[in-house]
């Protein structure tokens, strides 16, 4: 009998990034290589790799060396964003063998010929102006949720972005593809849809190749609806401009999308918001946030926040701080600026100096978890439904309601990705909220 060939997958960054994992890895199984752990001896490890943040660049190295611990004669490949934009530099890293770039990472197994290490990286990367066709993905079997890809690519050029060079144009999964994804999720007992993209709001561009919209995403949103089978679908994160009322409106009486928005500001300030070239104001988002509340008042709001952008003085700092202050948002997940190459902003003026982003940072951490706090308080003593993950955490298992407050129980593996009704009656010490069982659903 032959032994199968094992690969290990490692993937860092986004949502979307975790979908595009899982869809290389059923090509792997597909071509007969066993699915192992990343902590396990494998003959193939592939590292999906993210450029957003500086930390997830450093990552990188350390994750290749773990990789060379387990098996040092193991076959490193990397793909992703940071793939794509510096090829020759993670090509050059011990141990790295494969790089391959936006189009090419799904083609990975057509690369790799035999498993012999290279003394240096072998680079198969395009120029990112030929990304411009759409590979579907989804995930499962990681999780109790799917992160179902509708959408690649971003046409928007904000001054500190590099996920334009990263991944391409715009462009859209067709309408009859996500379709057949949901459905096949949804035949394999998963109970919740993540819906994923880079800017999942334009959906409907590049459909079948040419930039006009074919469909809008509510449009989208409508159909998934439909979908059979279906528990929850949850909208990952939407640019405020791109969510429309009709959106929210829509959201606010389906059968299945849940009450959990997550909507990127960056800034509270115009000006910064200006020199960003983000497409809208402070006045729009707030806009949205007021719109969300009037017709989902228990909704859960997240929101992306920059702190330490080229420009951002003490006084508009503090008008970030005190416009989100003052929103009634749940709450924050905050970014300290770091210059990326071949960004507008890199090369920008009135830098502010590390210590004071630092500072910055800490204070919107903080902001963050008063928020949060605040809203799993105002939903003490409500009637939630729980969907429950498949971990053990010390004696408890953990779950989401819709409107995503995290609860907690103690463990019982038959309640792992089942949905409950509950009470939320307490905030636990560790933040997390404790409940009691009203009857299960499904």
């Amino acid at each position: 009998m032959v032994n199968k060939k094992k690969v290990a997958f490692y993937t860092l960054g986004c949502k979307l990034n975790f979908s595009e994992t899982s869809t290389i890895a059923r090509n792997f199984q597909d071509e007969g290589f066993d699915r192992v752990d990343f902590e396990e001896v494998a003959d193939i490890y592939v590292i999906n790799t993210c450029s957003v943040t500086d930390n997830a660049d450093k990552q990188f190295k350390q994750i290749v060396k773990k990789a060379m611990k387990l098996n040092d004669k193991a076959f490193v490949a990397a793909v992703g964003c940071y793939a794509q934009l510096k090829p020759e530099e993670l090509a050059a890293v011990d141990g790295v063998d494969l790089v391959l770039g936006a189009t090419e990472k799904f083609k990975i197994t057509d690369y790799i010929n035999d498993l012999t290490k290279n003394d240096m990286g072998e680079v198969h990367s395009c120029e990112i102006e030929e990304a411009d066709f759409y590979v579907g993905s989804y995930s499962f079997g990681d999780r109790t949720r799917a992160f179902l890809k509708v959408q690649d690519g971003c046409d928007y050029k904000c001054t500190y972005c590099t996920i334009p060079l990263a991944r391409g144009i715009s462009r859209s999964d067709t309408m009859e593809n996500v379709m057949k994804n949901a459905a096949e999720i949804s035949a394999k007992g998963i109970k919740e849809i993540v819906l994923t993209g880079v800017n999942i709001g334009d959906y409907g561009k590049g459909e079948f190749g040419n930039k006009k919209h074919e469909h809008t995403f509510l449009e989208l949103v409508q159909a998934l609806d439909k979908v059979e089978g279906i528990e929850r679908l949850r909208i990952s994160s939407i640019e405020p401009n791109l969510l429309k009322n009709e959106t929210i409106e829509f959201v606010a009486q389906s059968r299945t999308f849940v009450p959990h928005f997550h909507i990127p500001l960056q800034s509270g300030s115009n000006t910064i918001l200006k020199r960003m070239k983000r497409r809208y104001l402070r006045e729009l988002y707030a806009d949205r946030v007021a719109k969300i509340r009037e017709v989902m008042p228990h909704a859960c709001i997240g929101v992306d926040v920059i702190v330490g952008f080229p420009g951002e003085m003490d006084e508009l700092f503090l008008e970030t701080y005190n416009f989100l202050n003052e929103l009634d948002i749940s709450y924050l997940h905050v970014f300290t600026y770091s210059e990326r190459d071949n960004t507008e902003a890199a090369a920008m003026e009135d830098v502010v100096p590390g210590n004071v982003r630092a500072k910055r940072s800490k204070m919107l951490r903080g902001l963050s978890v008063k928020k949060r706090r605040a809203f799993y308080e105002s939903q003490i003593g409500t009637q939630r439904t729980v969907l429950f993950e498949g971990e053990n955490k010390e004696g408890y298992i953990h779950g989401f309601t819709e409107n995503y407050v995290k609860v907690k129980t103690p463990w019982n593996p038959e309640l792992v990705n089942t949905l409950n009704e509950v009470n939320l009656t307490k905030i636990d010490e560790d933040g997390s909220v404790r409940i009691e069982f009203l009857n299960a659903l499904v």
